[in-house]
């Protein structure tokens, strides 16, 4: 089983705090279009023994095409690629974007999950992050799609400076009356070149206050799990049956291919990513020729990124899949190298269930380690 992910790289304005690859301006659509169909083409033979079960549209903003552009890439998947029945589709969209016509519109089409980018049920929030939609809209797109889409996700920005706990809760509850089967929320980071990364250093926007967004963290867990959520993810909750399964695919290490300008495809040993320029994306397609860049992936760099992904996971790291797949030596030193997180009570060894269902010895975070889990898996890596 394998995932396509299709990058839709235009949006509407810019976000102050996002880094993904985009551009407003929209004279390229249809070219865009036609190139993506046509690079689902010259790239069908990559997963040519794999069965596609998860169909993602990313972006940028994908709810900015037409039902019928949404339609002709979906169309292309199935032409020539092999699906199962009842595939994953996800829509990643904004409030502004999902009118109650669109909402109809999608509802009678192969797409079966919305991902909908609503950030904070609050104004000044919105603003502060220069979003194109408002508290209104955000709320009104809910309660219509909920009406005609039982897979529903939203985003949700914890960490954002003076936000108050209460605001935070608030956030939560209003998320939670919608009946909304899945959460992934995510601390406000500083990227590097973003506007927001610009304001602070010119002391426009207040410094990023790491003891909040930690309190928001620990609430967030606490209360997503009293309204019936699985914290499977560090930054994902979703009701059982709610998982995403695209994003899971990833987590799982299964094969799938990036469609579009700035997408990353991976395949056993083999990571490779598209230009992140829209003008060469399309005159290099047209062309018939692949704009990606390809790495061979070492036996480190496997274990690193699974050790990685792991641990971000309820399914943790397999001790067993360690040993099995890279040897005595990298399981020795994973166990030598989690001691003092151990001690620290930031990571545990328990038996457990792994993503295969086979109870088996599993190295995870605890619950105070899980903010921390990045910086603790790179204590982890091994470099050298």
């Amino acid at each position: 089983m394998s995932g396509i992910y299709i990058h839709i790289p235009f949006c509407k304005q810019a976000c102050f705090y996002c880094d993904f690859h985009f551009s407003t301006s929209l004279k390229k659509k249809d070219e865009l279009v036609q190139s993506l169909v046509k690079e689902l083409e010259l790239r069908k033979g990559e997963l040519e023994s794999e069965t596609i079960e998860t169909i993602y549209f990313g972006g940028g903003t994908p709810s900015l095409l037409t039902n019928d552009e949404l339609q002709l890439l979906i169309d292309s998947v199935y032409k020539n690629y092999a699906v199962i029945d009842n595939p994953e589709i996800t829509l990643e969209a904004n409030p502004d974007d999902l009118s109650n016509n669109l909402i109809i519109q999608l509802s009678k089409s192969p797409i079966n999950r919305l991902s909908i980018g609503i950030q904070s049920f609050f104004e000044d929030d919105l603003k502060s992050m220069n979003r194109a939609h408002n508290s209104e809209e955000a709320k009104a797109c809910l309660q219509f799609a909920a009406q005609y889409f039982d897979n529903i996700t939203i985003d949700l920005i914890y960490g954002i400076p003076n936000m108050s706990l209460k605001k935070w809760n608030e956030n939560l509850e209003i998320a939670f009356s919608y009946g909304v089967n899945h959460i992934s929320s995510y601390a406000l980071t500083v990227e590097p070149k973003t506007a927001l990364d610009t304001f602070i250093k010119k002391g426009n926007y207040p410094s990023i206050d790491e003891a909040l967004a930690l309190e928001h963290f620990n609430h967030l867990i606490d209360k997503t799990n009293e309204a019936g959520f699985v914290h499977y993810e560090i930054s994902n909750f979703g009701k059982p049956h709610y998982f995403s399964k695209h994003n899971t695919s990833y987590w799982h290490g299964k094969p799938y291919i990036g469609i579009g300008p700035s997408a990353h495809s991976f395949k056993g040993r083999q990571r490779s990513w598209n230009v992140s320029n829209n003008s060469k994306y399309i005159e290099s397609i047209q062309s018939n020729e692949l704009p990606n860049t390809i790495e061979i992936l070492s036996e480190k760099d496997q274990y690193n990124e699974y050790v990685m992904t792991g641990l971000r996971t309820i399914w943790g790291v397999s001790l067993n899949r360690i040993e099995k797949e890279f040897g005595g030596s990298f399981l020795e030193q994973l166990k030598v190298s989690s001691e003092k997180f151990i001690k620290d009570g930031l990571l545990v060894i328990s038996n457990d269930f792994n993503e295969n269902k086979y109870r088996t010895e599993i190295l995870k975070t605890t619950q105070k380690g899980k903010f921390l889990v990045d910086g603790i898996a790179s204590e982890l890596f091994i470099l050298n």
